[in-house]
């Protein structure tokens, strides 16, 4: 009866890898003092005070060591989750990789940050540091201006949430800036419709910046464009409509001089139309 027990009891799962382990447990520990000699540091992390992780981190950040800043944040971030520290070291982790190029997770840390704290006094630094993280992604005016449009998105957010913060002005700025580059993509566009007579493909990317982009430096010649564009067409009073327009709000333009020529040469002059789309967009440009 015992032998047909035990025989039971030995088929049970874990019970060979239960026996082995005991029968091992006197070998391994042999000639050797289990307490003093057993080292378990590689299964536990340690732990440090979030106070000294962070005045750490700031001495490497200081000193322009990065990747041992970044470190340090996170680690405050993975071992004091719920502290005061965490908070300060998630907003100083965004602006550490922002200086390192590292924009990706600049941008991640810094919307994350805005997640979990979008009432604090350093949310706007953190909109901020978005926005600035997007910006340094913008590419030329020949190339993807997708950035652009994230670097307006963002540095929105911070002149409409916090327009009397610091950062408001330059993200002002910013967004003037990416605006003319979305503006110039437009414009590349348009002028090469143009050139392969594709007049309406380009008359609808000229006719885009000055809707949209009025207060950009390449509405001068956006009008100039659409002067051309219009004059091909045959369409004469959208032509001479566009460089009235031009001629009113910048009559010292090389672009309107262009203008007035290409009319002349087909003795037509520069007229308005009131009615047309262009006349009613000349009161954003000039602001009336």
């Amino acid at each position: 009866m015992t032998n047909r027990r035990a025989a039971r009891t030995s088929r049970r799962p874990g019970f060979v890898t239960l026996a082995v382990a005991v029968m091992a447990a006197p070998l391994l520990l042999a000639g050797c003092n289990a307490e003093k000699d057993l080292d378990l540091s590689a299964y536990v992390e340690q732990t440090d005070p979030a106070d000294v992780l962070y005045n750490q981190a700031l001495a490497n950040l200081e000193a322009g060591r990065m990747k041992e800043a970044i470190a340090k944040f996170e680690a405050i971030d993975r071992q004091h989750p719920y502290s005061e520290f965490a908070r300060k070291a998630l907003l100083m982790n965004t602006f550490a990789n922002y200086r390192q190029g590292s924009y990706t997770e600049a941008i991640n840390n810094g919307e994350r940050y805005l997640t979990l704290y979008p009432t604090s006094d350093d949310a706007a630094y953190a909109q901020y540091l978005v926005g600035l993280s997007h910006f340094r992604q913008i590419r030329e005016v020949t190339q993807d201006q997708r950035e652009a449009r994230r670097t307006i998105e963002a540095m929105e957010q911070v002149v409409q949430r916090w327009p009397e913060s610091e950062y408001a002005p330059d993200a002002q700025a910013k967004i003037r800036f990416a605006r003319d580059q979305i503006a110039g993509k437009e414009m590349q566009i348009g002028r090469y419709y143009l050139e392969r007579r594709e007049y309406i493909a380009a008359i609808r990317r000229f006719r885009g910046v000055v809707e949209n982009y009025p207060d950009t430096r390449h509405v001068e010649e956006a009008l100039a464009r659409l002067t051309e564009a219009y004059y091909a067409m045959g369409v004469v009073s959208e032509a001479q409509t566009a460089a009235a327009v031009l001629g009113h709000n910048f009559p010292e333009s090389d672009w309107y001089k262009d203008a007035y020529a290409l009319l002349q040469s087909g003795g037509l002059e520069p007229r308005e139309d009131t009615g047309s789309w262009i006349s009613k967009a000349a009161s954003v440009i000039t602001g009336s």
